[in-house]
């Protein structure tokens, strides 16, 4: 098994199976302030689990399989599919306005989440065992792809360029696990 980039990030709180990280966001939903105990305690600049996913993107996306373990894991996994989709967009956006705009439709789309027929990846995530727990499952996982977008945003069309950093947009045609969310 080839050595991949694996989540230092731990929590207490699960859904399903994913962990329920606390990460900085702008957007409204159930994390409202990254906690001390989810940040990498080795780095003084404290990332989150989305900075985790940005940061190990470029070496994960050359793997066809992905050992999990921890539930963070399952975060990571998600993100770097959901980061995908969200280069696919940037890449065939007109402009930058427009790709934020669009980026922010993908966040609130309705989307699959584990359980649900469409989820591509339902042998990885376990069935949220309530409505409840599915309802906090979507609004959770909503909250990270606005936030998520909108930090791919930055780094793969950064404020004032003309286009897309093509170093970013060039594995929009990758498939990590070879899954895809298939937002689109």
């Amino acid at each position: 098994m080839p050595s991949l980039y694996h989540s230092t990030l731990e929590s207490r709180q699960k859904i399903g199976n994913i962990s329920k990280l606390t990460f900085r966001t702008k957007f409204n939903g159930p994390i409202r302030t990254v906690e001390d105990e989810h940040l990498r305690k080795e780095d003084p600049v404290g990332a989150d689990i989305i900075d985790e996913a940005l940061y190990f993107f470029k070496s994960n996306i050359f793997f066809s399989s992905y050992e999990i373990k921890s539930e963070a894991d399952r975060n990571i996994i998600y993100l770097t599919l959901y980061i995908i989709e969200c280069l696919k967009v940037i890449g065939n956006a007109s402009s930058r306005n427009a790709a934020t705009q669009e980026l922010f439709q993908l966040g609130l789309s309705k989307f699959a989440i584990p359980g649900d027929s469409a989820f591509p990846l339902n042998n990885l995530y376990s069935k949220p065992a309530s409505s409840k727990e599915a309802d906090e499952m979507r609004s959770y996982l909503t909250q990270l792809r606005q936030e998520c977008g909108l930090r791919v945003l930055e780094q793969a069309w950064p404020t004032g360029d003309k286009t897309p950093s093509k170093w970013w947009c060039c594995f929009a045609k990758r498939k990590f696990l070879n899954i895809s969310l298939a937002e689109r």
